[in-house]
């Protein structure tokens, strides 16, 4: 195995992964160690280059920073990919290399489950470190963190909702929702429970028909759910899909949703601002699935109350964002991050 530094400017750290024997190659990338060990999840995808890879987990380890910051979290910001498909080229020997590689860390970095990911594979993983949560057994074991994080993805909208259209009872709102992973159906499952009324894409087929039949929900097409008219949109799917080329056709008085760097640029976000859609940052609105695996890393006992606690204090911490925002005539974004940045200087200040 080699594990090779990869210069960086804006992280503490960040690491090229290869293993001839089992075809690993991996990055991971740790954005910061400023409130604890960088934590956040492991991705696997058949990325079209290794640049892409790496774009990817500089971004969402910066975005692991921010979120466990803003759930006032004792960690910092990591994140890892590997690249692959996870449904071909995922193996036990793939999957004990890579718990070698994040052992070799030391600590640094505490990995978890993420897109293409299972707890099953962070057992395997575990083998090799004792720095892999999402475990679905043990005293601490937080298990697969969608359902929590579509719970904190729910609220999410439900706040938002009330911020911009004067209530949270979603019945008879349409919600748009791109992405039908595990935290996707599950938000559709909460939303459709509440009465609202589904517009669905995702790239496999067969999971939009299930969704048609379980959910009553209109399915479009993987470019047609920007133009669709809705109340909400909730992104649940990849990230930087807010972008230049999107945002024009969005016909939303809401976003809020599960995928993580959902802006493509900060500029996106003064974009949406400019149009009158109501941003829910991301990195607020998805924090219940760190939120979950930190029960397991800081090894709390009372796990169900912490959960509840920290998902209560995202909601009231995004009321207070929208409320800032709306004052400073700002998009919600820019108050978000500037509240982790200050958060962060005053810690740091401290020291």
């Amino acid at each position: 195995m080699d594990i090779s530094q990869i210069p960086s400017d804006s992280h503490e750290a960040v690491y090229k992964v290869t293993d001839a024997d089992t075809g690993l190659t991996a990055v991971i990338a740790i954005h910061s160690t400023q409130n604890g060990p960088a934590a956040g999840g492991l991705r696997m995808k058949p990325y079209d280059s290794f640049d892409e890879a790496l774009e990817d987990a500089l971004r969402l380890s910066r975005g692991m920073t921010y979120k466990n910051a803003a759930a006032e979290l004792p960690l910092g910001g990591g994140k890892a990919v590997i690249l692959g498909d996870p449904n071909t080229d995922k193996t036990p020997a793939l999957l004990r290399a890579f718990g070698q590689a994040v052992a070799a860390l030391q600590g640094r970095y505490i990995t978890a489950e993420d897109m293409g990911m299972t707890p099953a594979d962070m057992a395997e993983i575990a083998t090799q470190t004792q720095f892999a949560a999402g475990l679905q057994g043990g005293n601490f074991g937080s298990g697969d963190p969608s359902p929590i994080t579509a719970q904190g993805v729910f609220n999410g909208i439900r706040t938002a909702a009330e911020f911009r259209l004067g209530s949270r009872d979603l019945t008879g709102r349409v919600v748009a929702v791109q992405g039908l992973g595990h935290v996707g159906w599950d938000l559709c499952k909460r939303l459709r429970a509440a009465g609202a009324e589904i517009v669905v894409t995702d790239i496999s087929a067969e999971r939009v028909k299930q969704a048609v039949t379980c959910f009553g929900a209109r399915p479009v097409a993987l470019t047609d759910i920007y133009g669709v008219e809705a109340d909400i949109f909730a992104p649940c799917a990849i990230g930087g899909i807010l972008n230049a080329e999107t945002i024009p056709q969005l016909r939303v008085s809401v976003v809020a949703g599960a995928a993580n760097n959902q802006l493509a640029t900060q500029a996106d976000a003064d974009a949406l601002h400019a149009r009158g859609i109501l941003y829910a940052p991301d990195f607020v609105v998805n924090g219940g699935g760190i939120v979950n695996v930190a029960t397991e890393i800081l090894k709390i006992d009372a796990a169900e109350r912490f959960v509840g606690d920290k998902l209560w204090a995202l909601d009231a911490t995004l009321w207070t964002i929208l409320n800032t925002a709306k004052d400073q005539a700002v998009s919600p974004a820019r108050v978000a991050e500037a509240a982790v940045d200050e958060k962060m200087q005053l810690a740091q200040a401290a020291e």
